[in-house]
Formats: structure tokens, C-alpha cells, sequence
């Protein structure tokens, strides 16, 4: 009630913050005129001056009303557009580090550029972060006109480029790219074995576009860069024989060999299963007769048969991946799109190619690791845009540290969202879809038409084809053509399929884009200007009647075929309709047989239905049911938070871990010297191997002088008379003999030094040290890996999983850092070199078959279903008294049978 006064007194903190940067506007807006009397090389030339007003101490934000104002003019005469004041406010959310939520069609694009140069000034580097290459590309080449007018680089960094145009994509002020990219970038330049090999600068400022869809929904899962391991690839053929052979339990009590949870995604082997899978496995001859799954020697065997259940019963081709050209693709769940050179890990991938018959690539070992959480944290400044972030504010703010500001929209938003219609049946649903596409494209309003997976978007199709209704499909099989299908969605009568999030980043503007055609005439140099100009007229005119047209009609319709997990996913999709104040409408239909209805919702809307004695093909529509289902929504997206906010406390864990490995390989590359280090090292390992066979201040009757000359001769190639020396020196102690084995093991390898040459033998420690580095931050990723998916059943030993977790993480990580010292010093020590070529050996391979993976959600979800079900401590076995009946049901007493002691 208090705080409902304050908030009418005082306007919320996002009303108060937007009146502020109203005020910055009007500043701006007054060095309007000024700016339109410049000349272009005036204009180009603040650039420099505001350069070195920057060097003489003034402040970014001193700068930031003359900078907005340059970038405006600079726009106006370039791109032939101008900066709305909301689109101001939003350049300044941005520049202070916060996200800045605009409406689809408000220009964040072109927002963006008012941050972007100003930061760029600093001379930095800024980077502008997009969902795909095509968005990066495109604004790229379109913003770059901007940047390119006012003096300054832009660069666009895409997958699959050279090194050296990589290099120079960075180098530039301002960098597009996508997000798998600048971090797969980020974890390649901590492989690199010389600095010049590296591309990324110290990471300065960041601007994210579609900030939820990369911050949320791609920050379930890490980034992994992961080669190929030595693998058995026929037994996966093998295991592939086995689901089709059991039986799929309907529910809980009727009988059948396993059970699909499909709220957490898992597959469960029965008593009988077990038994059945057993026996089929001992006909394989993969088990030895009378053998268990559960045997040591068997748990791979496990491991396969359940990623292979996994495959048949929760992996469906053209909803979760296709095939092409023989090869498994994923599916982005979120965007539809495809994601080639992805592969699912826990040898998942190796089960669906089995199940699809295509050649089976073998597993895969990690080689660096990161989450987009821990990656976009490292940035010194980060902001970001998109349409729908005020749902997930809370979560931006608290892992992020990114505050979210509503940025109000140039014109008002006149848009009719209606009720959601619910059905019973998929068939019933998709009848109403039908009907209401045909009576819109009757009369000639536009329809775009949301799905959640490709299969439904081909379904559809083929009933609109049936049904005689021309139509445009857009699904990841042809995200090619997407922008150009998005832009022409806005067409009289126009239909158009898409996933969700397919076409992303493109406007559609009611009566269809002229902007390809337009583009057209101003480059061909056969037409005099003033042809150019009637023809412009003329193709202006021909879009005016259409778009008159399309806005008599109602404007863009959206229908979605069924509700996502994620309220945002849905609000972008009505979000296509309604643009700068256009008329539009949005309708959901539904059925209880959709997935979220079905797992979440249906007994309530189901009872519902029942109640009011529904006929077939009538549907619910009331605010109860369109409540009930986002209260499903928010269950889900609760759900997944939990499971980001998981996988970030344990990335955090190896990502300490991760900076001090990266930052030791850093100065490793930046210093030609490393000989102190060596020394430093080879002193540890030698102190260590003498405490082994001589204790400190221990008596010498209690030294293992001979265990000693062994381990020295052994690990150190240094044959040295220990004994003798101790003989023939009675007051040599364990002080002397210390000192005496080091200046041994100096002298020795000062010889080395002389064979080979200074050069030469410091670049032999610094790859050798490099090698070592790798090889066991591979092994102890992996390592991570297994101790993480076991850890959540430390909670029934009354443990905390989380504590364990860092515990051993730490306990792994020392002995880590102790065996690389160990293996360095063996190395330097023991090699034996003739001459100096013998050094120059290439100590490193490339790893093979090299995969870049933004891992699939359902195994961040696994993960996190594990971990959330063994957090909870469970009860301690009941304590049983030495001379009670021992709990076996042997009759003997405890002492006497299982209590015994050993």
C-alpha cells in the first residue's frame, strides 16, 4: 500500500530514470542546428577532436550530448534516417551499462550506433554482439556506412574466416559478431601456442542484441571446444539393436521394460528391463553369461544402452535435428535454425546417428570450456537491447548485474492481443487455424503464423496446401531466405510459416519491403537521375496503395499454434505485428495436447472443458484459461533459472580454476624467458622427492640414502654418490646434502645449455611447459565432468553436493598443478640432446576433428534434475547396536556378521 503511494507520488525508478534521460535529450536536440550547418568533412572531423578531448582528461560523458548529436546527422545524411528521441534515451541506456527493452520495430539497430561510437572513441574496441552471422553481416555492412562516413573501422567477425581476416575484424573500433563466436574466439586463444597467433583484444565494452535470447535461453548450456577421443564406434551399432526390442511403459503401474519422464526429460530401466536388456546383451555376446549391468567392467556397456533409449524415445528427427547429406544436425529449440558442427555430448550424438543409419563420429573429449554467463561477465562494460526483457529483469540484475529499463515507445501501440482459444484435440486446433488464416486472407489482411518446431511448420503447410492456400514456409531448412521472406510478410493477403524465432532482426513492414528494389534503381548507372526519381515514385505510389490496403484490413494477424515454455518467445512473436504504431492483432491456439498443456496445465482446463459439457470443435476462450496457462509458463521459467543459476555455481568453481591455467599460459606466451620458472620448479619437484626418502629434522639413522640415489637417478638422470659423499664428509647434514643434490642438478643442466644454445633450449621450456599445461587441463575438465555428474548423491550421506563439489574440485586442481610441475621437470631434466636441432620438434599437435558445441539443453536440464533431486540431504540409515539381530536377516548377531571388524 506504501510502496503503491510512493510509486504515484514519485513514478517508479524506470519512469524517474526516463525522465532524466529525456532531460540529456533536449541538450542534444538543441545542438541540432548547429550540426546541420557542418560540412561532411566538418562533421567526419569531430571524430578526431573528440579523440583528443578524451586524451586531455574529458570524460565519455562529458562528450556523450555532442557525440549523439554528430551520429544523428551523420545518420540523416548517410542512411537517410533519423534517430527518434526514444531512440536517444536508448543510446544513453546503453552507454551506461544497462539493457534497454524497446518494442519490435523501434530501431534498436540503429540505436545501437549512438553507444557504439561513443565508446569507440576510447579507442578500445567495442563489440556488437547478434544471434546470427546474417544479422552480423548485415548490420555490419549497413551500419558501417555510418561509422565508415564519420572516420572510424568496423569489422565482422563470422565463423569458418581466415586468421588473418579474424585479426583484422578485431583490430577494428567497432566489431559485429555473434556470441558462439566471440567466445569459441576467447577459449582458442587460450590454446594458441605464439601471441601473435591470438586475434581478441582485452575485452572492453559489449552491446548485446536480442540480450534474452543469448543471455537466457543460450545461457542454459556452455561452450565447448572439444576433439575427437579414441572410441569403440561398433558398439554403438550394437546397442542400436536393443530399444526396439523393449517395451514402453504406458504409466507408473502397467508393465514394460522402461519409463520416459517427459517433465525431466530421463529414461528409466525397470526391474524386468534390466533383466531383459541383460539377457539381450548376453545373446550379443557384449556380456558375459551370468554378468550384471551394474558390474565394474560393464558400466560403458550402461552408458550406451542409455543413450541409446535416450535416442529412440526422446529424440525425434525434424523436431530435435535432420539429416543431411548423411550427417545429424541439431535443431535450435529457441530459433529453429540449424546448428551444424554442434554435437550433443555423453555419446547422444553417436545414438542418433546409429539410429538414422549415418556414419558415427566417435565421442568427443573436451579441450576448453566456458559459459556465456562467466564470458560476458569479463567485459570491463556490458549492455544490452532486445523487445522482451522486464520478465527476466530479476535474473539480468542479479547474475549479470545489468539493470533493465522499459524505454517507451515513439508512437503508442494500438495492437488487439485476444484470448487465447484452447481445443481438445491437435486435429480440432489445427481445423480453427485453417479457417482463420482463409478468412484473413479473404479479405486480404497479412497472416504470420508462429510454430515451435519444423515438424508442426511442415504440417501445416501441407494442410494449407491441401486447403488451396498459397503460402511462404520459413524453418531452419531454408534460413537463407528468411530475411527476405520476414521482410515480404507484410504483403496483401500474404501467408507466411515460420518458427518462433525464424527471421529474427528483420522488420516487416505492412504492404511489403521496396527496400531490395529501391536499392536496385539508386545503383543503375544506365538511368538518368531524373528517371531514378519518377521510377521511385511510381514503386513509392504502387507501395502506398498496398500498404493503405493491408492497414484497412487490420493490419499484420499473428497466430501462434501453441504457447512456448517462455512467455518472452511468445511476446516476440506479437511483437512482429503493431510496429511504430501500425494496427495489428495476435491470437494463440491452443490444444490439450500441446506439450506445456499436456505436462502442466491440462487437468484444470480439461476439468474446465468437462464442466461445461464442451462440444467437439468448440473451443474455451476465457481469461481463467489464458492465466492458467502462463502461470504454467512461469512454473517452467522458474524451473529454468534454477537450472542456469546451477550450472553457473559450478562453472564458477572452474572458471577460478580456468583463470589462473589461462593466466599462466598468457605470461608463459609474453615472456621469452621462462629459465627462473623452470629453476623454481625443477626446485619444488627435487625437495619433494628428498622428503620422500629423507623427513625434515629426522634422525640420519631414519634416512633412505640408496631409496634416494634411485628416485634422483631415476626421474633426474643425476647419478650422484650420496652415500659417499655423506661418508666421507661426517658434518655433511641434511641442509649441505640438499644444496649439494640442487647445485648437481644446476650444473647438469647448465651442460645442456651449452650443447643447444640459450635460444634454443628456453624455447624447448616454454613449449614443453605449454604442452604439459594443456594435456592435464584436458584431462582435469574431464575429470570435473565425471566428479559433477556424480556429486548430487553425496546428499545422502548428509552432505552438501555443492561444498563437496569445490572441495574436490580444489583437491584435483592442487594435484593438478603439482603434476604438471612434476612431468615439466622430468622432461627438462631427462631429454637427452645431441644437438641443437634436436629442440626444435613441434611439441604440440592439433587435436582432431575439432567440434565447436553450444551443448544441448537437455543435458544442462539432466544435470540440474540430478543435482536438484540429491541436494536435499535424505535420512541416515537407522544406527544398529553391536548385539542387535544383524539387518541382513541372517539370525546372527551385528558384531558377529556384517558389523564385524576387518
Amino acid at each position: 500500500m506504501l510502496q503503491s503511494m510512493f510509486k504515484k507520488v514519485f513514478g517508479s525508478r524506470n519512469e524517474r530514470l526516463v525522465k532524466q534521460y529525456l532531460q540529456k535529450v533536449k541538450a542534444i536536440n538543441a545542438l541540432e542546428p548547429a550540426m546541420e550547418k557542418l560540412t561532411d568533412a566538418e562533421l567526419a572531423g569531430k571524430t578526431a577532436e573528440f579523440k583528443s578531448r578524451l586524451e586531455n582528461g574529458e570524460t565519455l560523458d562529458k562528450l556523450l550530448p555532442e557525440a549523439f548529436a554528430v551520429v544523428r546527422e551523420a545518420s540523416r545524411r548517410v542512411l537517410g534516417m533519423r534517430h527518434f528521441d526514444v531512440q536517444m534515451v536508448g543510446g544513453m541506456v546503453l552507454h551506461d551499462g544497462k539493457i534497454a527493452e524497446m518494442r519490435t520495430g523501434e530501431g534498436k539497430t540503429l540505436m545501437a550506433t549512438l553507444a557504439a561510437y561513443l565508446n569507440a572513441l576510447a579507442g578500445k574496441g567495442v563489440h556488437v554482439v547478434t544471434v546470427n552471422d546474417y544479422l552480423a553481416s548485415r548490420d555490419a555492412e549497413w551500419m558501417g556506412r555510418l561509422y565508415g562516413f564519420l572516420g572510424l573501422t568496423t569489422g565482422v567477425n563470422l565463423s569458418q574466416m581466415p586468421h588473418d581476416a579474424k585479426q583484422a575484424a578485431y583490430a577494428a573500433d567497432i566489431t559485429y559478431g555473434t556470441n558462439n563466436e566471440y567466445g569459441f574466439d576467447y577459449l582458442r586463444d587460450n590454446m594458441v601456442y605464439q601471441m601473435s597467433e591470438k586475434v581478441q583484444r582485452p575485452l572492453a565494452y559489449g552491446i548485446i542484441d536480442e540480450v534474452d535470447s543469448i543471455l537466457i535461453d543460450e545461457a542454459r548450456t556452455p561452450l565447448i571446444i572439444s576433439g575427437q577421443s579414441e572410441e569403440n564406434i561398433a558398439l554403438y551399432q550394437q546397442i542400436n539393436a536393443v530399444p526396439p526390442r523393449l517395451t514402453r511403459q504406458k504409466d507408473e503401474e502397467s508393465e514394460g521394460d522402461y519409463s520416459v519422464d517427459e517433465k525431466t526429460r530421463q529414461v528409466l530401466l525397470s526391474e524386468s528391463g534390466h533383466e531383459k536388456v541383460e539377457a539381450i546383451l548376453t545373446e550379443m555376446g557384449l556380456l558375459q553369461p551370468g554378468g550384471s549391468l551394474y558390474d565394474a567392467a560393464n558400466i560403458m556397456l550402461m552408458h550406451h544402452v542409455y543413450a541409446a533409449l535416450r535416442a529412440h524415445s526422446l529424440f525425434f528427427k525434424d523436431q530435435h535435428y535432420v539429416v543431411q547429406n548423411g550427417e545429424v544436425i541439431i535443431v535450435d529449440e529457441f530459433t529453429g535454425r540449424l546448428m551444424s558442427g554442434r554435437r550433443w555430448s555423453e555419446g547422444l550424438h553417436q545414438a542418433v546417428e546409429a539410429k538414422e543409419g549415418v556414419a558415427i563420429q566417435k565421442e568427443n573429449q573436451t579441450l576448453a570450456s566456458i559459459t556465456f554467463q562467466n564470458f560476458f561477465r569479463m567485459y570491463e562494460k556490458l549492455s544490452g537491447m532486445t523487445g522482451t526483457a522486464d520478465t527476466e529483469a530479476y535474473e539480468f540484475q542479479s547474475i549479470y548485474g545489468l539493470e533493465t529499463v522499459v524505454v517507451p515507445t515513439h508512437r503508442a501501440m494500438i495492437r488487439k492481443d485476444e484470448h487465447d482459444q484452447v481445443f481438445r484435440t491437435a486435429g480440432e486446433r489445427d481445423q480453427a487455424v485453417i479457417n482463420e488464416i482463409r478468412a484473413c486472407h479473404e479479405r486480404g489482411q497479412p497472416v504470420l503464423v508462429g510454430t515451435t518446431s519444423i515438424e508442426a511448420n511442415e504440417k501445416l503447410s501441407d494442410e494449407l496446401k491441401a486447403a488451396g492456400l498459397p503460402h511462404n514456409v520459413l524453418n531452419a531448412k531454408q534460413h537463407e531466405r528468411e530475411a527476405e521472406v520476414i521482410a515480404q510478410a507484410g504483403m496483401t493477403g500474404g501467408i507466411t510459416i515460420a518458427t518462433n524465432m525464424a527471421g529474427r532482426g528483420t522488420d516487416i513492414v505492412l504492404g511489403g519491403s521496396i527496400h531490395k528494389e529501391t536499392e536496385a534503381l539508386n545503383r543503375d548507372e544506365t538511368l538518368s537521375d531524373s528517371e531514378k526519381a519518377s521510377r521511385l515514385a511510381a514503386l513509392k505510389a504502387d507501395w502506398q496503395v498496398r500498404h493503405d490496403a493491408v492497414l484497412a484490413a487490420g493490419g499484420l494477424h499473428i497466430i501462434g499454434t501453441e504457447r512456448h515454455e517462455s512467455r518472452r518467445v511468445d511476446n516476440q512473436l506479437r511483437g512482429r505485428s503493431g510496429r511504430q504504431g501500425d494496427p495489428g492483432s495476435s491470437r494463440f491456439f491452443l490444444s490439450l495436447e500441446d506439450p506445456l498443456l499436456r505436462i502442466f496445465a491440462s487437468d484444470r482446463v480439461a476439468a474446465i472443458m468437462n464442466r461445461l459439457k464442451m462440444p467437439e470443435g468448440e473451443a474455451i476462450e476465457h481469461p481463467w484459461v489464458t492465466r492458467a496457462i502462463e502461470n504454467a509458463q512461469r512454473k517452467v521459467e522458474q524451473r529454468n533459472f534454477d537450472i542456469r543459476k546451477q550450472l553457473l555455481e559450478y562453472d564458477d568453481v572452474s572458471n577460478d580454476q580456468r583463470k589462473v591455467i589461462y593466466e599462466q599460459r598468457n605470461e608463459l606466451l609474453a615472456s621469452a624467458n621462462i629459465a627462473d620458472t623452470i629453476r623454481a620448479m625443477r626446485d619444488d619437484v627435487l625437495n619433494d622427492a628428498i622428503n620422500q626418502h629423507i623427513v625434515p629434522g629426522s634422525m640420519d639413522e631414519q634416512w633412505d640414502v640408496a631409496g634416494l640415489e634411485r628416485t634422483l637417478a631415476a626421474q633426474f638422470t643425476l647419478d650422484l654418490p650420496l652415500q659417499q659423499w655423506l661418508d666421507d664428509d661426517k658434518t655433511l647434514n641434511e641442509g649441505g646434502l640438499r644444496k649439494k643434490i640442487m647445485d648437481a642438478a644446476d650444473a647438469l643442466y647448465q651442460e645442456k645449455e651449452a650443447q643447444v644454445g640459450v635460444e634454443g633450449l628456453r624455447q624447448f621450456e616454454r613449449a614443453v611447459m605449454l604442452q604439459s599445461i594443456d594435456t592435464h587441463w584436458r584431462e582435469h575438465l574431464s575429470a570435473l565432468d565425471h566428479l559433477r555428474q556424480g556429486i548430487h548423491l553425496r546428499g545422502y550421506a548428509q552432505k552438501q553436493p555443492k561444498q563437496e563439489y569445490k572441495r574436490e574440485a580444489f583437491e584435483l586442481f592442487s594435484a593438478m598443478l603439482s603434476a604438471i610441475k612434476a612431468e615439466v621437470t622430468q622432461i627438462t631434466s631427462t631429454v637427452q640432446v645431441r644437438a641443437p636441432e634436436d629442440v626444435q620438434v613441434e611439441l604440440h599437435e592439433e587435436p582432431s576433428n575439432v567440434q565447436y558445441q553450444h551443448a544441448g539443453y537437455d543435458e544442462a536440464q539432466d544435470f540440474a534434475e540430478a543435482e536438484a533431486a540429491g541436494a536435499a540431504p535424505a535420512a541416515a540409515p537407522p544406527k544398529v547396536g553391536r548385539n542387535d539381530p544383524c539387518p541382513c536377516g541372517s539370525g546372527k548377531k551385528y558384531k558377529q556378521c556384517h558389523g564385524k571388524l576387518s
